[in-house]
């Protein structure tokens, strides 16, 4: 079954470790034979009055565990992770809700207007009574975003994969079916829908980030030439 775990504003401005980081370092305090499907970043309101570090997202871990009896092991340890790695000035949130869970559409629309306007951490909280949501410090206002992260997630419909499989072992220069091979299917954003070829090649510009769309991973990408393609967007600085 799937879990979703998601961790929000657990760095401050001087930290080498952001959140999305911090999510993908929880891999390695899984339980036996639980794994890390993907961790999706989740892009929420950027309004002034709202307290952020440099872009106001939070992280999703989307784990494959064997037994539901886990949840409780993997909820403790990612209390333990967020309380230990969180930085000072922060103000960690944590949410846990396992798929088909009946409070997942809730928490999804709840997501999604977090995306439109200010929320409050009342409104996460009524959005998540079925489901775990904590905060770990500050204000407590992480719990907002980390409530918002497992919702936009779940819908399936939402974000940028920032782990999965081996997405940060591949080359600036890929074939579409190397892509293909580990999950991620390779989608022109041209006018006339050109499809790419298996034996194409796909600049990822050293910043490999598929989209989450329609509960897989998706890489938009522009045709540059004859078998040549490249990503949309790229990486950004920290406080761009």
């Amino acid at each position: 079954m799937k879990l979703y775990v998601g961790f929000d504003d657990t760095d401050n401005a001087e930290a080498a470790i952001g959140t999305g980081k911090l999510a993908r370092h929880f891999e390695a305090l899984l339980p036996e034979n639980c794994r890390v499907w993907g961790v999706v970043r989740q892009q929420l309101l950027v309004d002034p009055a709202i307290p952020y570090t440099s872009h106001n997202s939070s992280a999703c871990v989307v784990l494959d565990i064997p037994d539901p009896s886990l949840t409780e092991t993997i909820l403790e340890r990612a209390r333990e992770h967020i309380c230990r790695e969180s930085l000072p000035g922060s103000d960690p949130g944590l949410c846990l809700a396992p798929e088909r869970h009946p409070d997942l559409p809730g928490l999804m629309a709840f997501g999604q207007r977090c995306t439109e306007r200010i929320m409050t951490q009342r409104e996460a909280l009524e959005a998540t009574s079925g489901v775990h949501l904590s905060g770990h410090g500050g204000t407590n206002d992480g719990i907002i975003g980390a409530a918002a992260a497992v919702g936009l997630t779940a819908s399936g419909w939402s974000g940028r994969f920032i782990e999965f499989g081996n997405l940060r072992a591949h080359p600036d220069q890929v074939s579409v079916s190397a892509l293909t091979q580990c999950g991620i299917s390779v989608v022109s954003l041209d006018r006339d829908a050109i499809v790419p070829h298996p034996e194409d090649t796909v600049f990822t510009k050293g910043w490999l980030r598929p989209r989450f769309w329609g509960q897989r991973a998706v890489l938009p990408v522009i045709q540059t030439g004859k078998g040549r393609w490249e990503i949309m967007g790229g990486k950004r600085g920290k406080n761009n």
